[in-house]
């Protein structure tokens, strides 16, 4: 069995990437910034990331921030993995960071480019937005007597077990370069995800689409997020919600 290091590991994803791969008998690392003994600020670097690289097989890297900072962190993690010759690192990205031009997709398309340039044995996984994604972004819009959503926009969301899954696959797998794609099993409007969230909250509330402007909106409604010729994950946003 291997050494894996998961970045990101106490997350939503990264815990459950940990989990199976310990479950499958390998020795699994996880670096977080509050996690010993690996607890490293990927954006920081340094000896604690040396570390935590040192020995290993496989670095699956999950560890991501909305407010900034993963090109950066992606960079320190790169350097320390040449530096121990690592032979295998994996990364998770999102469908449609190539189309559409939203801040947060530019940085992990960044990253892709980073990786892909890195020298070492890669792997690039992309994903459509997971399903407690859009709970949440409904959610907080159902605080509201109104819930505004952006018009003609649909989502493909997908179980992020799943994702889990195939990631803890290709992380015992040789480097693969750019694998296929996975989506949801739907592609539904945004205001009919929404819909199905209220009524599995028993709240109502009426669903009002507003229309945007601008490049990435543009973008979304055109489905530029999205991969209907891979929808392969099993659970449908209702299920989840059920289960939930």
């Amino acid at each position: 069995m291997t050494t894996i290091l998961v970045t990101g590991g106490t997350g939503t994803l990264g815990r459950l990437v940990t989990e199976r791969l310990r479950a499958a008998g390998h020795e699994v690392r996880v670096l977080s910034r509050h996690s010993e003994p690996y607890a490293v600020d990927l954006r920081e670097g340094g000896p604690a990331l040396d570390r935590a690289v040192t020995g290993v097989d496989t670095i699956v890297h999950c560890a991501t921030t909305q407010t900034g900072g993963d090109e950066k962190a992606a960079a320190k993690l790169i350097e320390a993995a040449r530096r121990a010759e690592v032979p295998h690192l994996l990364y998770i990205s999102i469908v449609g960071v190539d189309e559409v031009p939203f801040p947060y997709y530019k940085a992990k398309l960044a990253v892709e480019r980073l990786v892909e340039e890195s020298g070492l044995g890669w792997t690039v996984l992309r994903a459509t937005q997971f399903h407690d994604l859009v709970a949440t972004i409904v959610r907080v819009a159902a605080k509201l007597p109104v819930v505004l959503l952006p018009s003609g926009v649909s989502d493909q969301p997908i179980e992020v077990a799943e994702v889990a899954d195939r990631l803890a696959e290709l992380a015992q797998l040789p480097p693969a370069g750019r694998v296929e794609d996975m989506g949801g099993p739907e592609v539904l409007a945004f205001a009919d995800l929404a819909r199905t969230y209220l009524k599995a909250a028993g709240k109502r509330r009426p669903v009002v689409s507003v229309p945007l402007a601008g490049k990435a909106y543009r973008a979304f409604r055109a489905g530029g997020h999205l991969a209907p010729e891979r929808a392969v994950g099993k659970v449908t946003f209702a299920e989840y919600l059920a289960r939930r």
